[in-house]
């Protein structure tokens, strides 16, 4: 098993005639994904060639759904119209909405994270590489080729990191890693992906990546606290940093001692959670930790 994205999932991609799009639907196929379809208003009824693939593009999302069953979309689109491509999206109610794009203003990812709740589309992102569940499907920008299948489920705000910690075990391997996104307001928080990998049979130990700025690692201590019965091993990106420099994550903002990689690494381990300094530490506490286990 895994979450949210499966070897069964079909997948649509918003922007797949654009250069982004190519590029990445192509890697996509490569990884195994069942790409069925892209969308592009003023491209339907073509098809785009894939090797030996032929990928038809739709008029809409809900178009693509009804000739394809698809169920998760790939949103690479300018920041400009993300919002209407994800409402778009999640008017169609397809129940995943991956959002790969950079630079969407915060107000338009409050107003569509909203009405996307209220439709039943789970939106993953803005800003983020997606996810993928290795040797199953890759939803976004996530190299595959950099790890294996395995037990461990991996969330993270940063796509580096998300790339580093893959590697770092990919001996070891993963059931799904999702890049959440870092930006102030995202639509799948660390707790809902805790929350997945807390129910997923196939997944025995998690990793939480984060980063200074905001209460979103603070909120995961206590959902773990409460409520993960797996063990969780962290890593929270910025001990270095600088005090008092605006960093590159659009949520990477700190206030006084709130949002400080020592404020959040403090709150995890008060909730059992082994907190690594750097990544190659944090892939060995999670190595431990699994022979302990």
């Amino acid at each position: 098993m895994a979450i949210y994205l499966t070897k069964e999932s079909k997948v649509l991609v918003q922007g797949m005639t654009g250069g982004e799009g190519m590029k990445h639907t192509r890697r996509m196929l490569a990884a195994g994904t069942n790409v069925v379809g892209g969308v592009n208003p003023r491209k339907a009824g073509q098809t785009v060639d894939f090797d030996d693939r032929a990928i038809p593009v739709f008029g809409s999302v809900a178009d693509g759904m009804r000739a394809t069953g698809a169920d998760v979309t790939v949103v690479f689109v300018p920041p400009a119209f993300t919002a209407a491509a994800v409402t778009e999206a999640a008017d169609a109610r397809i129940p995943l909405a991956v959002v790969i794009t950079e630079g969407v203003p915060v107000h338009d990812t409050v107003t569509f994270t909203a009405y996307a709740q209220r439709q039943g589309t789970r939106i993953i992102g803005p800003n983020c590489p997606g996810l993928i569940s290795p040797g199953q499907s890759n939803a976004g920008i996530i190299p595959a080729d950099i790890t294996k299948p395995g037990r461990i489920g991996l969330v993270s705000k940063s796509g580096t990191l998300t790339y580093q910690l893959m590697y770092e075990l990919r001996d070891t391997g993963f059931s799904t890693c999702v890049g959440i996104g870092g930006d102030p307001v995202v639509g799948t928080s660390h707790i809902d992906c805790l929350s997945a990998f807390e129910d997923d049979p196939d997944t025995d130990l998690i990793v939480l990546i984060g980063e200074i700025g905001g209460d979103a690692e603070e909120r995961a201590a206590a959902h773990i606290r409460d409520h993960v019965t797996k063990p969780v091993v962290g890593y929270i990106a910025g001990f270095t940093a600088p005090e008092g420099r605006t960093m590159g994550h659009a949520g990477a903002i700190v206030s006084g001692s709130s949002g400080t990689a020592q404020a959040k690494q403090e709150a995890l381990e008060a909730a059992g959670v082994r907190v690594g300094r750097t990544p190659t530490e944090t892939a060995r506490l999670v190595l431990e930790t699994l022979r302990r286990e």
